[in-house]
């Protein structure tokens, strides 16, 4: 029963129980003689007013005090320690409040410490991801459900610096010049595919084609309405993908100069007896057009006593004989040998030289190399009479440029670096993979050994030769050689 409500009964039943007795008194008082004659009836009266009152407030002082029973039997179910020094029970119900107060205290402060401490550990997991993310050194990009970017580390800015430059932008946006990759985050975040380990090419770099190696795996890929959202992962594969393809052509150079030496050998015994023959036939008397005839023959076996030489040569290459050379030397000797010839195909020369400044502080004499001077002069001899016969008659830019500079990979090695490069028409995409190969050729006169032979002494070296088409136009051929740095 509600507190409000026995205050007012027990008003109540005060208010009768005085106004009994107030009555009962002015009776005897005002009215003596009729009190006497009513006084048991009055007594009796007053008496069963008194107890039905006493009854009322016996009955609404046990509702009253219910609660208050129920608060000690409470306070004694209490599951704290009690000191035993209280005196009564509402001591004792205070001395059990105080300790649950306490308590609850004591747990609210541990759940304090307890979330401070989740809080903590959760920014510190935050933390310790975004740095495992930007000490990546591979490329990663994550892409929320709608396909903008959440999240984009340093490498990707790097591979993507042209499409990174605002936050939250669109796959589509960012892999403009990648179309596959585009394609594979639309498939990811569609159906939820896993594209593993996939090898992409993009052509938007001003120094070349790139190779990248891709894996675009879904966000929470078992969410009833489809992911969440995509990661991609990408590494720049080029140099891997440039010597796997170096690798593959030097062996299966070597297993066909292997296979054609002996060939070749007995190629060169015939020639020399199709000479003998031919200086014969040319030596007798006959008339003109049996001596033409003959001149003829013999011009033909000495070109292909050349070629057959010249491909001895690359099956059977002689050892290196090392010695200090210095590029920017064998280049102006290049040129001056070959000057001739730039001036019968009114080709201009022009030879750049440039280096790293952290680099080239350790070089005296200009790039130095350990390499054998002829074989490197005769490679070099090779790629700038390439390009020059690359020239058309046709074309009005008609250049060769040569330039000499210096570069550190990541493991810190530094290399020379030497490209020629031609105003020419290029070379088509599918030879670019079969440029290197003997006997390949895209001139009408020619055997198609010399860059064979090139790229034969460059490897041997220790370097690389590779050929693309360059950005401006023409066709580019690159060469790496360990720099020695005195």
């Amino acid at each position: 029963m509600p507190t409000s409500r026995l205050q007012i009964w027990l008003t109540v039943l005060a208010g009768i129980f005085l106004v009994s007795t107030v009555l009962i008194f002015a009776v005897f008082a005002l009215a003596p003689t009729t009190a006497l004659v009513y006084r048991p009836t009055l007594l009796t009266g007053f008496i069963v007013a008194l107890f039905i009152s006493l009854v009322c407030i016996a009955w609404l002082l046990r509702g009253l005090l219910r609660p208050y029973t129920q608060l000690v039997g409470e306070a004694k179910r209490a599951p704290v320690a009690h000191s035993g020094r209280a005196q009564n029970e509402a001591a004792f119900v205070l001395e059990t409040f105080q300790s649950v107060i306490a308590r609850l205290q004591t747990q609210q402060q541990e759940l304090e410490r307890l979330s401070a401490q989740a809080s903590q550990r959760a920014d510190s997991a935050e933390m310790f991801s975004e740095r495992i993310v930007a000490s990546m050194p591979t490329a990663l990009i994550a892409f929320d459900s709608s396909g903008r970017a959440t999240v984009v580390n340093g490498p990707a800015r790097a591979l993507f610096e042209d499409d990174l430059e605002a936050a939250g932008q669109d796959y589509r946006t960012i892999f403009a010049s990648v179309p596959a990759l585009a394609e594979m985050v639309q498939s990811c975040l569609a159906t939820g595919e896993l594209f593993r380990r996939e090898e992409i090419e993009t052509s938007a770099d001003p120094a070349g084609p790139k190779r990248l190696g891709a894996t675009v795996a879904p966000i929470d890929p078992t969410n009833e309405s489809g992911p969440r959202g995509a990661l991609c992962l990408l590494t720049d594969i080029t140099e891997v993908t440039r010597l796997r393809e170096q690798v593959t052509l030097k062996r299966n150079l070597e297993s066909l100069g292997e296979m054609s030496a002996g060939l070749a050998h007995e190629f060169k015994n015939a020639m020399a007896a199709l000479h003998g023959y031919a200086q014969f036939l040319q030596s007798i008397d006959h008339d003109e057009k049996a001596r033409s005839a003959a001149e003829a023959l013999l011009q033909e076996v000495r070109s292909l006593s050349e070629m057959i030489t010249a491909f001895l040569n690359f099956a059977r290459p002689q050892p290196l004989q090392l010695e200090e050379v210095s590029l920017d030397e064998l280049i102006d000797e290049c040129a001056r040998e070959l000057a001739p010839l730039f001036a019968e195909h009114r080709v201009e020369l022009a030879v750049n030289r440039g280096s790293s400044p952290t680099v080239r502080e350790g070089l005296e004499t200009g790039l130095q190399v350990h390499a054998d001077l002829r074989m490197l002069r005769q490679a070099l001899l090779n790629l700038f009479r390439n390009a020059t016969e690359a020239i058309d008659e046709t074309r009005a830019d008609r250049r060769v440029v040569v330039n000499s500079s210096t570069e550190t990979d990541r493991a810190g090695k530094h290399w020379a670096v030497i490209s020629v490069r031609d105003t020419g028409p290029g070379i088509a995409e599918s030879d670019l993979h079969k440029i290197f190969i003997p006997f390949f050729t895209t001139k009408t006169q020619g055997h198609g050994i010399g860059l064979a032979l090139t790229h034969r002494v460059i490897t041997a070296h220790g370097g690389t030769l590779t050929a693309a088409n360059a950005f401006e136009g023409g066709a580019v051929f690159t060469i790496r050689l360990p720099l020695h740095i005195n």
